[in-house]
């Protein structure tokens, strides 16, 4: 698999986001399938894995690091702190919490070292701006942690170019993620500019656009309870319907090719930069080896400019985000 430049390190230009494992889409997979997938990702030459603090309220960490602690010096581990589960009313239920305090940034990292079973997280990511922090102040605290040994390097998720260049001031940013695909396309209103210009990384995930992307999601009805998909506008009943009228032309672009959906999503995300790195998430062995095959697949400039017009955010119905959700992020808006 080709290689890409992600701070201090080169990784494959195909990541794996362990977050759908534990959190979000539904119940959790068994810890089995789970394994079976780490360690086939592994095997398969993947060598940079993201989790988060948040994910499964720390379910993810830990079995990221029950997995593959015996394999630590492979792969290059990314994870996030900023946002945690928080029992506000003591009844034990968690509620999630942006803070981005440096003292809770510090905490949080400690805590997620001791899931992972590891010395040292070689990507740490500040996973929301706190708005109520300026970002000076919890980059500051992530240098702290890179001068003590740990972690490796810093990143920020789902911020604007401008707050990307506050932050690469106070210090050099490795990585900077966001969602990122053909029905996405906020990073293209600066953030992807300024990566370049500064050596950071643009790590994209939700590259298969939360499974639409995929063509395999045909009827929203059938998500189960509690996946967050229900909450976002793009899979409103109405909305969907609307946004499957532009895949026929796109399907049938990937049948030409010899592509499945999910690997036209991909190769066209890796073509638009060489400091583009997707970190697209599955419980499916067989999605798994399809999405890592998709950094060798070529497109012409013909294909990329027709896909750049077939799906854009002029044409997709629907928010990415709810109004809550969206008030939270710092990227950049059409």
């Amino acid at each position: 698999m080709q290689h890409r430049t992600l701070g201090p390190f080169q990784v494959p230009a195909i990541g794996l986001g362990c977050m759908n494992l534990s959190h979000a889409y539904g119940p959790p997979v068994s810890f089995e399938q789970a394994q079976r997938l780490l360690l086939a990702a592994l095997d398969q030459g993947v060598t940079l894995f993201d989790t988060a603090a948040l994910y499964g309220f720390g379910a993810n960490e830990t079995l990221v690091g029950q997995v593959l602690k015996g394999h630590r010096k492979k792969f290059i581990l990314a994870s996030k702190g900023g946002v945690q589960g928080v029992d506000q009313h003591g009844d034990g239920k968690l509620v999630r919490v942006i803070d981005g305090r440096p003292d809770t940034l510090k905490r949080i990292c400690e805590a997620s070292l001791r899931r992972l079973q590891t010395d040292v997280i070689d990507l740490y990511y500040l996973h929301r701006w706190d708005k109520f922090v300026p970002i000076e102040d919890s980059v500051g605290a992530l240098s702290d942690l890179v001068r003590k040994g740990h972690i490796r390097s810093i990143g920020l998720s789902e911020v604007s170019a401008a707050t990307l260049r506050r932050a690469h001031a106070v210090h050099p940013i490795a990585a900077m993620q966001s969602e990122y695909s053909l029905w996405t396309r906020n990073p293209e209103l600066g953030v992807l500019q300024a990566c370049q210009e500064l050596g950071v990384a643009f790590v994209a995930f939700s590259p298969i656009a939360r499974a639409y992307l995929s063509a395999e999601l045909l009827d929203v009805s059938t998500l189960v309870a509690g996946d967050f998909r229900r909450s976002m506008p793009r899979f409103e009943p109405a909305n969907y319907a609307a946004n499957l009228k532009l895949l026929p032309r796109y399907q049938a672009i990937a049948q030409e090719l010899g592509f499945t959906p999910a690997q036209l999503a991909l190769a066209w995300l890796l073509h638009k930069g060489a400091h583009i790195i997707p970190i697209p998430g599955t419980t499916s062995l067989t999605h798994l080896h399809d999405n890592i095959a998709s950094a060798e697949l070529r497109l012409s400039q013909v294909h990329i400019a027709e896909l750049d017009t077939l799906i854009h955010q002029g044409n997709v119905m629907g928010m990415r985000y709810n109004p809550q959700t969206n008030s939270e992020v710092d990227t950049e808006e059409f």
